[in-house]
């Protein structure tokens, strides 16, 4: 792995910046110091390129001097199923750019193990990643004005479920009636950073 960047952010808070390909296992190795008490830190928070500390009490040199470990293949995950109805208006132009039938794409959606990068845009929205580069997709040359809530969409490298109504230029290809985000659920989102998510076909 590249050394990561340590960069203080006010007074009790540090800022790691690592390549987007190292950044789940930096996540997931601060997590695992925290738990085992090497690492004083009250937020942990994964970004594209980052993970955010904050509440940090542990020095900057001894977090630098951490490898995190190549993901185990014997570990287990939490796996989330949910179930999309795939209809979503843009599923013919993800046809035509990945140069196959829609029935082919929803095949491909349903058997891709996502998993949750980071979260960001509104509450419980998770960034999941999974696909292959050769299938990132471009975001609407105009966002629309509102996206129903638990629309499922596609953009760049990303699949995302909108929680909640709001505009957004996803390309959409499903939706579901679970809910993304509850104040009343501990936690409230359903989606958290390392989570696996299948998104099984309803």
């Amino acid at each position: 792995m590249e050394s990561v960047r340590i960069h203080p952010v006010g007074a009790t808070a540090l800022l790691l910046e690592c390549p987007p390909a190292e950044v789940e296992a930096w996540r997931a190795e601060l997590w695992r110091r925290r738990a085992a008490g090497d690492l004083t830190a009250t937020e942990i928070v994964p970004g594209e390129r980052t993970v955010l500390l904050d509440g940090v009490a542990t020095p900057a040199e001894v977090i630098a001097g951490w490898a995190p470990p190549p993901p185990a293949s014997d570990v287990s995950v939490e796996i989330i199923s949910i179930p999309i109805v795939y209809d979503g208006p843009d599923l013919p132009t993800i046809a035509a750019l990945w140069s196959m039938p829609v029935p082919a794409v929803i095949s491909l959606l349903t058997d891709t193990e996502f998993h949750v990068a980071f979260c960001g845009f509104s509450p419980g929205f998770g960034y999941l990643t999974g696909l292959p580069a050769s299938r990132a997709v471009p975001r609407l040359a105009s966002p629309r004005t509102s996206v129903p809530a638990g629309s499922v969409g596609l953009a760049g490298r990303y699949a995302g479920i909108y929680p909640t109504a709001s505009p957004g230029g996803w390309q959409l290809v499903g939706r579901t009636d679970v809910a993304l985000f509850d104040v009343d659920r501990d936690p409230p989102a359903l989606l958290t950073p390392g989570t696996v998510v299948r998104l099984v076909a309803a």
